[in-house]
């Protein structure tokens, strides 16, 4: 009897307030629930997050990185919308 495998879901960790989630691995699992649940226990054994996101991998639309030109714009002659230009207090230090 063939055994119908289970769902791809992706992992995202937050290692601290105020920074961005990070993609850290997969696991399968029957739902988003225990998807949770595998990731706390392989991802947050030691503490290493304050947050989880799991997505399920058919979920997730990406670009290719062949496409790059024709799919991004060149940003080289729009300064304006790089953060190097702003100055930040001392006490912001998770940008």
């Amino acid at each position: 009897m063939k055994q119908q495998s289970r769902p791809l879901f992706e992992v995202f960790v937050r290692s601290k307030r105020g920074l961005d989630h990070r993609h850290v691995g997969s696991l399968h699992a029957e739902d988003p629930e225990q998807a949770l649940e595998y990731a706390r226990d392989v991802y947050l054994r030691r503490s290493e997050g304050v947050s989880l996101w799991v997505v399920r991998s058919t979920d997730i639309t990406a670009s290719l990185e062949s496409d790059v030109d024709s799919f991004l714009d060149p940003m080289d002659d729009k300064d304006y919308r790089h953060a190097t230009h702003y100055k930040l207090p001392d006490e912001v230090d998770n940008m």
